[in-house]
């Protein structure tokens, strides 16, 4: 709407930070909180347009494969429960030398801290829970 004042936006924090929290939807990094899932890239924390009921297909990583380069471990927090990623999306990761690993979203924030802590070349997509 014009003339409102509000400027709607893609979620993007440009730096990489840890996540504080997460859970009721969404996450809580950088003294700031976030409704819905995550990227986490070597660009920065961007909003990501998943959930759990999410086909996990290529086109949902786009971002993810437009920094391969930067990025030698993804951690993919698939919701609730841990679901295998397609064979498509493994093998393509795979082309790019970046070591993928489904897990709860639970297990991918934390995992994602340590690596993050130890200066890894990780990468997170986190579907809120």
């Amino acid at each position: 709407m014009r003339g409102s004042g509000i400027e709607i936006r893609d979620a993007h924090f440009p730096g990489r930070a840890p996540i504080d929290a997460y859970g009721a939807g969404g996450f809580r990094f950088a003294d700031m909180s976030h409704r819905g899932s995550l990227l986490c890239l070597p660009s920065g924390i961007h909003g990501w347009n998943a959930d759990e009921a999410s086909e996990l297909e290529i086109g949902l990583f786009a971002k993810v494969l437009e920094e391969a380069g930067e990025i030698d471990v993804l951690l993919v927090g698939t919701g609730h429960e841990i679901r295998p990623l397609p064979k498509p999306l493994k093998s393509r990761l795979r082309e790019l030398a970046i070591i993928s690993d489904p897990m709860s979203t639970g297990a991918a924030v934390r995992t994602y801290n340590v690596m993050l802590a130890e200066s890894r070349a990780v990468a997170a997509a986190l579907i809120a829970v």
